[in-house]
């Protein structure tokens, strides 16, 4: 089992923190966990597709709604939340904003040339040591790091 580090809320009230969903977008290729990252828009960090509550979607779909978007992603989310980790969203002309994001894993069955977001965005397969690298947040990097989608999921 996955223990949950504590949330940080990088100095803001509890009533400031919003909620995100986001997809840990795998494959396994030759017995290897390979992690799919996209850049952010505006700062070109490496990051998970993540994105805002939708209307009328549960968490997991809207993580794979984002996964469309940012990605070019078509898949299935295959498990429960993987865990939430912390990060801050930095907003022009606005106070930065604490964000508390749920982590779905999600397989990848296709990867789509054309996608809405594919002028703003680079994408990249990569191990999940160098995915847990590459992210800044580091309860993302550990949740990439333990993610094993070959290992059965013990269930409470």
């Amino acid at each position: 089992m996955v223990r949950q580090l504590p949330i940080s809320l990088h100095g803001g009230e509890k009533g400031q923190a919003r909620t995100q969903f986001a997809a840990l977008c795998y494959r396994v290729r030759r017995g290897k966990v390979q992690v799919l990252l996209v850049t952010s828009r505006k700062r070109g960090r490496w990051i998970v597709p993540k994105g805002w509550p939708m209307e009328s979607r549960t968490p997991a779909e809207a993580a794979a709604q984002e996964a469309w978007e940012e990605a070019g992603v078509r898949g299935v989310v295959t498990g429960f939340c993987l865990g939430v980790y912390s990060y801050v969203k930095e907003r022009e002309d606005e106070a930065p904003l604490p964000c508390l994001t749920m982590l779905y894993p999600m397989m990848v069955v296709s990867l789509a040339k054309c996608y809405p977001e594919r002028e703003h965005r680079q994408r990249r397969w990569v191990s999940r040591k160098e995915a847990a690298l590459l992210v800044a947040e580091p309860e993302l990097a550990r949740m990439i790091r333990e993610f094993d989608p070959r290992e059965k999921v013990k269930q409470l």
